[in-house]
């Protein structure tokens, strides 16, 4: 069985993946070389002992501490969550994380002593290959139409697949369901409005293809650890 130093030392060969281990008040016990990169560290000993909080600048430090807080508080793991990261330029982008919670003495039951976790990134564009050129087009169309109803079917008729096949397709293409990665297009629209302009948040959610504000709300905090509002004014 591996130990946790060789677990570091296989993720260390993947720069799309952030390994990490965590104590049982959510501080950092271990990270990999492409954590320590896109959080500016030569090492491990900037790392060791924070939390969060301390090394990802708000909002996003403050969203994965309170993520880590349910996961060690409900023992419950966290599975594949669509969520916001730091990149290498220290540009934000999307990935999907799991999280696990470490028990002691590995046994089921025990008491919970830790977490450990990884979030891998999703691509922006599609691989080239005969798949991916399908898609194209349906990617073309969401972002320049992320404001209006978009319906699986339809989008499936574009790539000329049925649902079913679209759905499988368009996973190992993108690593995210089509609805999960629309929902992803329409966030990264209203986060640019929230920074960039001053229409009203109701206005934005409209613009960005929610079906109301409250809906609009709900995600944006699922997915960006903040209200609208707030990330605007920690943008300010």
């Amino acid at each position: 069985m591996l130990d946790p130093t060789d677990v570091r030392t296989l993720f260390d060969a993947c720069p799309d993946v952030v390994y990490f281990t965590k104590d049982r008040h959510g501080r950092y016990t271990a990270g990999n070389r492409t954590l320590l990169q896109r959080l500016g560290l030569d090492d491990e000993n900037g790392l060791i002992g924070k939390d969060p909080r301390e090394l990802f600048p708000a909002p996003l430090g403050a969203s994965y501490w309170a993520q880590d807080r349910r996961v060690l508080a409900s023992g419950q793991p966290l599975l594949d969550e669509l969520e916001r990261h730091l990149f290498p330029n220290h540009a934000h982008g999307w990935c999907l994380t799991r999280k696990l919670p470490l028990r002691e003495g590995g046994r089921e039951g025990g008491r919970v002593v830790g977490l450990i976790g990884i979030s891998r990134d999703l691509p922006k564009t599609p691989h080239a290959s005969g798949v991916a050129q399908r898609m194209r087009a349906v990617i073309d169309h969401v972002h320049a139409n992320h404001g209006e109803t978009l319906r699986i079917a339809a989008l499936a008729g574009m790539a000329r697949l049925s649902v079913a096949q679209f759905e499988r397709q368009f996973v190992r293409v993108m690593q995210l369901t089509p609805r999960a990665w629309v929902t992803s297009v329409r966030l990264d629209a209203a986060m640019r409005a929230l920074e960039e302009g001053d229409d009203s948040v109701a206005a934005i959610a409209q613009a960005c293809g929610f079906a109301d504000q409250s809906a609009f709300a709900r995600t944006f905090r699922k997915h960006v650890g903040l209200t609208p509002t707030a990330y605007r004014a920690s943008r300010q």
